[in-house]
């Protein structure tokens, strides 16, 4: 089944391989990796993750990311992708065969 009606939306990763990256971007998920490696050590079991500037999500330009601890205290990442402008559609329509629908309706 597709991760995404399982209400997975985002899988953030130290490396992908790249057809798993492919795959994910398909399906209208968005497969991000730790611009800093390192940031995979302030991920806590509990966190929600807040993405400050999706809006503006293009290609080259990392994302940011509020990391919210059960605490409340909080940390502040950034994630790259290598989306292109046509898999950024794929991501707003919730998938590949969503804006193929959309585009043939």
């Amino acid at each position: 089944m597709e991760p995404r009606h399982l209400g997975v939306y985002v899988v953030l990763v130290k490396s992908f391989a790249r057809i798993h990256e492919t795959n994910l971007k398909k399906q209208g998920m968005l497969g991000i990796t730790f611009a800093n490696e390192s940031d995979y050590d302030l991920i806590q079991e509990d966190d929600t993750f807040n993405f400050t500037d999706l809006e503006s999500f293009a290609p080259g330009k990392p994302l940011t990311i509020e990391v919210v601890h059960a605490d409340g205290s909080k940390d502040v990442i950034k994630a790259n992708h290598t989306y292109n402008e046509n898999q950024i559609e794929w991501y707003k329509e919730g998938s590949a065969l969503n804006l193929i629908k959309k585009m043939n309706a």
